[in-house]
């Protein structure tokens, strides 16, 4: 009885930004039913990470006592793109796009909640279906309900348009949330106009409304921005471990706490930050990877940046000739270092390239086999010229 007390107690107050309904949720936890508690996550990016984390191990934490986790993969309203938040008009993306980026999407939730158990759709399920449906549903919101949107309003006062298709974004989750039935919606705390709206149309359908969680936005690797695909200042479930603990120890030590208390089960540690940083990393590449990752991800770190030597099980990549002889921007774009000719010749005038200890200042230097590259702070590779 306790055991579920305390657990009750965790999911209430562990790294909870808002509660709607509180009372109403306590009861319900209380009652011995069965809840259905609904976390929605669009495809808009192949990666998973440790963002999307923070409402996924709210989720784990009602499985473990044992209500239904409905995990709703967005299928059809990441081709709109959410507008929470956005200044500008998202781009658009196509149904080939969101079944590339969702193709490892189940594996990488894996890796928090307990898929298995879990309840997964896809809300092209119910918004393919028929017109008639959709406009049924839209009866339950006027348009200055939605044009009352903050960040509508932000951007129709700075001169930008609003979209009839964003605006109808939070509806169509909403009626997600009809569709599933869910007792308890979890979401960032951006989300919360969308998961309100949840209510509202259950409530237009005649439905108990859904209490909602909301959980507050962790700031990437930067130290200043919400960790976001769209930054580039997240941390990958499926970066290596090496890279997901080089880049822990790089994060501002002002979040060592909050990365403790939202991305973990484990509380903060008393010590200095560079101790600290270094318990976070191996926690999180143990949660990830395992044990023996994490302990081989600190053991390079130490090696690498404390005892400034190239760690031991640096990677090989296999380059044709031809890459090599065009330069460290090509070869740095055709291994997947850099997205573009243009991020590569950055990180090269940034002084980030280094080809066995000596920085790079040519984008078009030649490479040849046997040269050991860093990139950044964490990526080390031996060149191998591949055999024609």
């Amino acid at each position: 009885m306790k055991q579920k007390t305390d657990l009750i107690n965790k999911i209430i107050n562990r790294g909870v930004l808002e509660t709607i309904e509180k009372e109403s949720l306590i009861k319900k936890l209380n009652s011995g039913r069965k809840l259905r508690i609904k976390f929605g996550i669009d495809p808009t990016k192949p990666d998973i990470h440790l963002g999307h984390t923070v409402p996924l191990l709210k989720l784990r934490e009602f499985q473990e006592l044992g209500h239904k986790a409905v995990l709703i993969i967005g299928d059809f309203t990441a081709q709109i793109g959410d507008p929470s938040g956005q200044a500008a008009e998202r781009k658009p993306l196509t149904e080939k796009e969101v079944k590339f980026n969702m193709k490892h999407y189940l594996e990488q939730a894996g890796k928090v909640i307990d898929v298995k158990r879990a309840e997964v759709r896809y809300n092209s399920e119910w918004h393919n279906k028929s017109l008639k449906n959709f406009l049924e549903v839209t009866k339950a919101v006027s348009v200055s309900q939605i044009m009352k949107r903050e960040d509508f309003q932000k951007r129709i006062d700075s001169g930008g348009d609003v979209t009839i298709l964003e605006s109808l974004y939070a509806i169509l989750q909403g009626y997600d949330s009809v569709m599933v039935k869910a007792d308890v919606e979890l979401g960032g705390y951006d989300q919360k106009l969308n998961l309100l709206m949840g209510r509202r149309i259950q409530r237009y359908f005649k439905m108990p409304e859904q209490d909602i969680m909301t959980m507050p936005l962790i700031e990437g690797t930067d130290g200043i921005r919400k960790m976001s695909k769209s930054f580039g200042n997240y941390i990958a479930l499926n970066d290596s471990p090496q890279d997901m603990f080089g880049k822990i120890m790089s994060v501002p030590d002002s979040l060592i706490n909050k990365y403790f208390i939202h991305f973990t089960e484990a509380e903060p540690v008393e010590g200095n930050p560079y101790e600290s940083k270094i318990i976070l990393g191996e926690t999180l590449v143990r949660m990830y990877h395992g044990e023996k990752a994490a302990l081989k991800a600190k053991e390079n770190f130490v090696k690498t940046f404390s005892k400034k030597e190239i760690p031991d099980d640096i990677e090989t990549e296999e380059i044709s000739k031809d890459v090599l002889m065009n330069g460290t921007t090509i070869m740095l774009v055709t291994i997947g270092v850099a997205k573009s000719n243009s991020e590569a010749r950055r990180l090269i005038n940034q002084g980030a390239v280094k080809v066995d200890g000596r920085a790079v200042s040519d984008p078009n230097e030649k490479r040849k086999d046997g040269e050991v590259v860093k990139v950044g702070k964490h990526k080390f590779f031996k060149i191998k010229e591949q055999n024609n």
